[in-house]
């Protein structure tokens, strides 16, 4: 079911980018320092995605001070479900998702929490707990459920699908899924796992676990192989409608599929990681070829 890693060396080198060759031929020509912080600060790409009609979870409420905390909580706090992160915190890290049980008690990850805990919890990140010691923004917005596809691979946590985009064109794909070893997470670096996408066809190729590839999830046993992408059409529509209205040409992009309102946009990202070169088994040099055939 499974096969070794094959090397990136064992292939040819010059399809392959690395570090340096990526900062210096994709990320510094192409996106300006000074935009850096519409992609750092969800905050900040949140209204770009709201102000062209880009679909994204709905912004509940924004905290910049620890007194406004009591006010934006209640407001929010008609919804049953929400989403709450540090506008500047990254690789998945500070998000809290919270939920109302049939007692109508708040719980995260299974577990009551107070509302109290909830607003030690606000502090923190404008504290900057999750912002390297720097002041940051709570941004509280709708929960996203996943689309009945993703618990057919794997039934816990967000997936999303990560689009590689130069020059407001997708290159490459992966879907990031979560394991049992990654608490959630679909971030690669956090155990989750990477799956690759054949960008013309719209369908799943193989699982890679930072070690082994794989024809099925490590856990679920789901095989992935020629599986077909729900709404594949429309996240090449929305990657590309993203990349347009950012000035930044090289991006991460990164898309959940909502089971109710389809493709929606997470984040983005100005440094995205090469990881998605093993996942897919070929070199961005190779894509961006591709593209520009």
């Amino acid at each position: 079911m499974f096969s070794t890693i094959i090397p990136m060396k064992s292939r040819k080198k010059s399809k392959v980018i690395g570090l340096n060759e990526r900062n210096i031929n994709l990320i510094y020509p192409n996106n300006p320092k000074k935009h850096y912080p519409l992609a750092d600060d969800k905050v900040l790409t949140k209204e770009i995605l709201h102000q062209y009609d880009i679909p994204c979870a709905e912004t509940y409420a924004v905290i910049e001070y620890n007194s406004d905390i009591k006010k934006a909580w209640a407001h929010c706090k008609k919804y049953n479900t929400m989403a709450i992160k540090p506008a500047n915190g990254c690789g998945g890290g500070g998000i809290k998702i919270i939920r109302k049980d049939l007692d109508n008690n708040w719980t995260t990850s299974g577990k009551v929490i107070s509302e109290r805990e909830i607003f030690q919890y606000m502090a923190a990140t404008i504290m900057g707990f999750f912002s390297l010691g720097s002041h940051d923004r709570v941004l509280i917005e709708e929960c996203i459920e996943p689309h009945p596809f993703f618990h057919e691979i794997y039934p816990q946590g967000v997936p999303d699908f990560r689009i590689i985009t130069l020059d407001k064109k997708p290159l490459m794909g992966m879907l990031r899924m979560p394991t049992d070893r990654s608490d959630g997470k679909a971030n690669l670096h956090q155990k989750g796992v990477g799956i690759g996408v054949d960008m013309e066809k719209g369908t799943l190729t193989q699982v890679y676990d930072g070690k082994n590839y794989y024809d099925h999830h490590p856990d679920s046993r789901f095989v992935v192989k020629d599986v077909p992408i729900p709404y594949w059409k429309e996240i090449l529509e929305i990657s590309v409608a993203t990349a347009k209205v950012f000035p930044l040409n090289y991006l991460g992009i990164d898309i959940v599929i909502d089971k109710i309102k389809g493709p929606q946009i997470m984040e983005i990202n100005v440094r995205p990681g090469l990881g998605i070169q093993l996942v897919n088994k070929e070199g961005l040099k190779e894509s961006i070829q591709k593209t520009n055939k």
